[in-house]
């Protein structure tokens, strides 16, 4: 009797296994649909559980931090940029620990962000915009703790190489 219920079994946990892995499936297709391609809307959702408050002159000095002329090669090679940044972040906490990483992790994410960039796409404000929302989304995801609220570009300078 055994022999005969055998198939059925196997073909009960075949089925069984068919159904979780279509559910995997669709589990994965939706969760991942929520997400957006847009850096501009990546970075507004990586940032929106992040309340906004706002603060005094010394507050703001408080939990920001600045990355001073950073020079790099371009995606065309013809040209270089000298650019400097501003990074807001959510607590004193937060910025003591960018602080500690800044050479070492967040600097090369800047260098290789600006190395596939073209001259268009990295001048004016859409440009910057653009640049902006890439950094926010790859830095917060190096920071141990805490979030990048905010990146802004404090000085650019953009020369041919000729």
């Amino acid at each position: 009797m055994f022999k005969r219920m055998m198939p059925w079994l196997a073909m009960v946990l075949v089925i069984i296994t068919l159904i979780m892995v279509a559910a995997f499936a669709l589990w994965n297709y939706m969760s991942k649909s929520t997400e957006s391609d847009n850096p501009n809307q990546q970075a507004k959702d990586s940032v929106s559980a992040v309340q906004a408050k706002k603060l005094s002159a010394e507050e703001i000095l408080e939990v920001s931090s600045v990355l001073d002329n950073i020079t790099t090669n371009l995606a065309d090679k013809d040209y270089v940029v000298k650019m400097s940044f501003a990074f807001q972040l959510d607590h004193k906490k937060t910025k003591e620990e960018f602080d500690q990483i800044a050479n070492l992790k967040i600097k090369p994410i800047i260098v290789r962000t600006l190395a596939d960039m073209t001259p268009d796409q990295v001048t004016g404000g859409k440009g910057f915009d653009v640049l902006s929302a890439k950094l926010l989304n790859l830095i917060n995801t190096t920071l141990p703790e805490g979030k990048l609220i905010q990146v802004e570009i404090t000085d650019f300078v953009i020369t041919p190489l000729n």
